[in-house]
């Protein structure tokens, strides 16, 4: 079974109720301690083990909190889409022959970052592209003079 365990400061410490449980209330000094409190009042007044059951905490969140909560969220997911979008643009600069400095200049990241977004065998691939189509070995665009 699962309860919640509502809680709201009062003064100095936390109200807790049980909202699944008439007469269920109890109080904590920290946030932290509210889920024992609350555990421990179920127990007693179901008369059961504490472990037999969970306890699911929910405080009353000020405004400034629940403001702050979505701001976090909301920055987790644009740093989930910039990373997206540079580890894309990274690996398209990297195709088209850019070179991992420029291709990092371009993306205000350091070129090792551009190293580590783009796989180095996409690279590899590339750049034996580019050396067959220069018609060289190597990559060196210098052909050797043979021994005679």
């Amino acid at each position: 079974m699962k309860y919640t365990a509502k809680c709201v400061r009062s003064g100095d410490w936390w109200a807790i109720t049980v909202p699944e449980i008439k007469g269920v209330f109890s109080q904590a000094r920290r946030l932290n301690q509210v889920e024992a409190m609350a555990r421990e009042a179920i127990a007693l007044l179901l008369d059961v083990d504490p472990q037999s059951f969970d306890v699911d905490v929910r405080p009353d969140l000020p405004q400034e909190v629940t403001r702050a909560r979505k701001a976090r969220s909301a920055l987790r997911k644009a740093e989930e889409t910039a990373e997206e979008a540079t580890v894309t643009a990274a690996r398209a600069l990297l195709e088209k022959g850019y070179t991992v400095r420029d291709a990092g200049a371009l993306l205000g990241i350091s070129p090792q970052r551009v190293s580590q977004l783009a796989p180095k065998k996409a690279r590899a691939d590339h750049a034996g592209e580019t050396n067959e189509k220069a018609g060289t070995e190597g990559g060196s665009g210098f052909k050797r003079k043979s021994a005679a």
